[in-house]
């Protein structure tokens, strides 16, 4: 048996699969966040430890013999948190989060230095790691001057697990301390942080052995024998392994509360001022690139809450059939956006609003704006060097058909839709403990799901789609400087 960990931000996923990769069982423990300032975002390492406690005893519970039976674990998790130990390996305050804000001006001063886009190949993100250690440095001088590790989420929880500061390379890519092409950490970039290579850990391939489970935690599960800990994947990497998304020109849509366009590359491809994240995948020699938006379900559910209307009584009223656009645009910036702005400050929009623009014109416009931002994801991978032919679509907001003829048609690129299964991070981290357990071949193992079906790019609408997009494009420009 294998289990998967994965530590997302409102719980603890543990999944465990057997040497076939069945799906044995899987169990959840509850996390919540902290807001104690605006835009603050933190948790407590220690409530980490318990929903992995809570989880896997889930698990137990169900399933005793099987939980006995684990040979590797995979971890997966939450990217750019900044989780601070002392030389003890004491917490020394809360984990602050990916989507902890506060650091704007510190990461704002870090990109203007050439050799973090030049070495890392991304933007420095307000969300990365980097800055908010120069944040702590310059509102928390005592903790900084205490800090003797800094570690990402995920391996706070292989501390508890193995008792070592062991970090992998697609999280790791996310904290701007990483040299992406040559797969080791930056002496320049740490020292632009008051940091140096001892203050991180030490770095496997996410396939590799990264510890071994403490006897302590073997006993209390009831396994003998020795059980491999992986070197894991940040969230996005893992939900990759998990849907087979690991090879050159292989890619995915995840519309959940934001929205992923995902791309498995052979090579490294960066182009940072398109605000494409270039990172390590999971696998050796392997990397990927990932377009985000920050509002793609979240965009439908704002649009529910203010009409009363349930997402799924929203999409109905469009029926199945997909519409030209209406001349009706929405910009899905309701709390900023990533690719390819970088612009938290800029805001949505409707425009082209008319006396018969009614609620299922507006849910249209809605569904259309979040299908042209993932478009920009296309261009922006495009133009980094990344051609799409088919993605496969996940999250929440795949179960709306109309959407994906939407997505199909404004990108041009048909959607397939996998056989139902559960394909997500935690199912990926226990691929990757079975890889690091057995030695087997990674891309053998991280094979994609049967597809359910495929929805095609409606050609009759091509035209207009392409039409809709060029309004939208425009969009961006001319209420920037009302934003600003």
């Amino acid at each position: 048996m294998y289990l998967g960990l994965d530590l997302g931000t409102s719980g603890v996923k543990a999944m465990l699969i057997d040497g076939d990769q069945k799906i044995v069982g899987s169990a959840n423990g509850s996390l919540d966040v902290s807001r104690p300032h605006h835009g603050w975002s933190e948790q407590e390492p220690s409530h980490w430890v318990r929903a992995a406690e809570e989880a896997i005893s889930g698990l137990k519970a169900k399933h005793p013999k099987e939980l006995a039976a684990v040979k590797g674990i995979g971890l997966s998790g939450q990217m750019h948190g900044a989780t601070l130990l002392d030389a003890d390996d004491k917490v020394l305050r809360p984990c602050i989060l990916w989507n902890d804000t506060r650091s704007y001006i510190e990461a704002a001063a870090l990109d203007a230095d050439p050799q973090f886009r030049k070495i890392t190949g991304n933007i420095v993100f307000p969300g990365f790691t980097a800055p908010k250690l120069a944040w702590v440095a310059k509102h928390e001088p005592e903790i900084f001057a205490k800090v003797a590790k800094v570690l990402l989420p995920k391996d706070y929880l292989r501390l508890w697990l193995t008792g070592e500061h062991i970090s992998e390379m697609s999280d790791s890519a996310g904290t701007s301390w990483l040299d992406t092409g040559k797969r080791k950490w930056s002496s320049e970039l740490l020292a632009a942080t008051g940091l140096d290579e001892k203050h991180m850990p030490t770095l496997v391939e996410g396939t590799e052995e990264g510890g071994k489970l403490r006897g302590e935690l073997a006993s209390q599960w009831g396994i003998t024998g020795s059980v491999v800990v992986a070197g894991g994947a940040g969230d996005n990497a893992a939900s990759a392994c998990g849907m087979g998304t690991v090879s050159h020109g292989a890619a995915f849509v995840s519309l959940g509360t934001s929205g992923v366009l995902f791309a498995a590359n052979g090579s490294y491809l960066p182009k940072p001022e398109s605000a494409v994240h270039a990172f390590c995948h999971a696998l050796p020699n392997t990397w990927h690139q990932m377009g985000v938006i920050l509002s793609a379900t979240d965009a439908l559910n704002w649009h529910s809450h203010v009409t009363g209307k349930s997402a799924a009584e929203l999409t109905a009223e469009l029926g199945e059939t997909l519409k030209a656009p209406s001349g009706v645009t929405f910009l899905p910036y309701l709390s900023g956006e990533r690719t390819p702005h970088n612009d938290a400050v800029i805001r949505g929009a409707f425009i082209g609003l008319e006396h018969e623009s009614s609620r299922v014109v507006l849910t249209q416009a809605v569904l259309e704006g979040v299908s042209f931002a993932i478009r920009d994801n296309l261009e922006a991978l495009r133009s980094a060097g990344t051609d799409i032919s088919r993605v496969t679509a996940i999250g929440g907001g795949s179960r709306s058909r109309y959407w994906l003829a939407s997505i199909a048609t404004a990108l041009g690129v048909p959607v397939d839709l996998p056989a139902d299964g559960d394909f997500g991070a935690a199912f990926g981290a226990a691929r990757l403990g079975l890889i690091a357990a057995t030695g087997a071949d990674p891309v053998a193992v991280c094979t994609p799901p049967e597809t359910d079906g495929t929805i095609e790019p409606d050609t009759a609408l091509s035209g207009a789609y392409e039409e809709a997009y060029g309004r939208y494009r425009a969009l961006y420009p001319a209420i920037k400087a009302l934003a600003h």
